[in-house]
């Protein structure tokens, strides 16, 4: 009997401290749950404040480099501009705007002289080489003087249609007396003829007095020189 008494006292000595523990295993899973729940609320908003550090300091980049490429872009600009300005003044004191010729960008002076002191003037219109459908000044040597009769009209066609004019010109040149040489080209059209032909008593030159027309919107505009033919093949402006 007391043999039975002490197994049992041992027994129950055994499984008292078990049945607690198993009784407090449930309790320290949620303390344990909560620890972890707050651990990861603490990781989590400081992945936030880290995202939004990098976030706001990706925007200070993009800022910075926004107001820099604005910089450059107005530097750019300002160069640009100090550039067109250099090239216009360029362009007021060689008296013509640019012009092609032979893919490169030249100035075509609106006033110059050729070989044997033929001289080109240009006041109104376009400012280019050469003359009517030649576009070298080599090539319209002989009909570069005409440019001297002029009209304030011409300022109103465009480059084209001042051209077809000046073949017109070109063309009156070995056109009978009192032939019209008529043009056309896009709102613009004219003529030029001869008026009058005889040699010059102090030169014996043959000579030509010719009338420009050109009509542009409804409104025309004439113009009369006299040349004489040069030895060399060029017409020279007399009067």
């Amino acid at each position: 009997m007391k043999k039975f008494l002490c197994t049992a006292l041992l027994s129950f000595m055994v499984i008292a401290p078990l049945a607690n523990t198993a009784h407090a295993l449930p309790g320290s899973d949620r303390r344990e749950d909560r620890r972890d729940d707050r651990q990861d609320n603490r990781e989590d908003r400081r992945d936030d404040r880290q995202d939004n550090r990098e976030d706001r300091r990706d925007d200070r980049q993009d800022n910075r480099e926004d107001r820099q490429d604005d910089r450059q872009d107005n530097r750019e600009d300002r160069r640009d501009d100090r550039q067109d300005n250099r090239e216009d003044r360029r362009d007021d004191r060689w008296g013509g705007p640019k012009v092609i010729k032979n893919n490169i960008v030249v100035v075509a002076p609106r006033k110059r002289v050729l070989r044997n002191n033929v001289v080109v003037v240009r006041t109104y219109g376009h400012s280019y080489y050469g003359y009517g459908h030649y576009h070298d000044d080599n090539d319209a040597f002989k009909w570069m003087a005409f440019t001297a009769i002029t009209l304030k009209i011409l300022d109103n066609i465009n480059e084209a249609a001042q051209r077809a004019h000046e073949e017109a010109q070109i063309k009156a040149t070995t056109a009978p007396v009192g032939e019209k040489i008529i043009w056309e080209e896009d709102d613009a059209s004219g003529y030029v003829v001869t008026t009058k032909e005889g040699k010059s008593a102090s030169s014996g030159l043959v000579c030509r007095e010719f009338q420009q027309s050109i009509t542009v919107g409804g409104k025309t505009e004439d113009a009369w020189g006299q040349a004489c033919l040069q030895e060399d093949g060029s017409w020279k402006i007399v009067n």
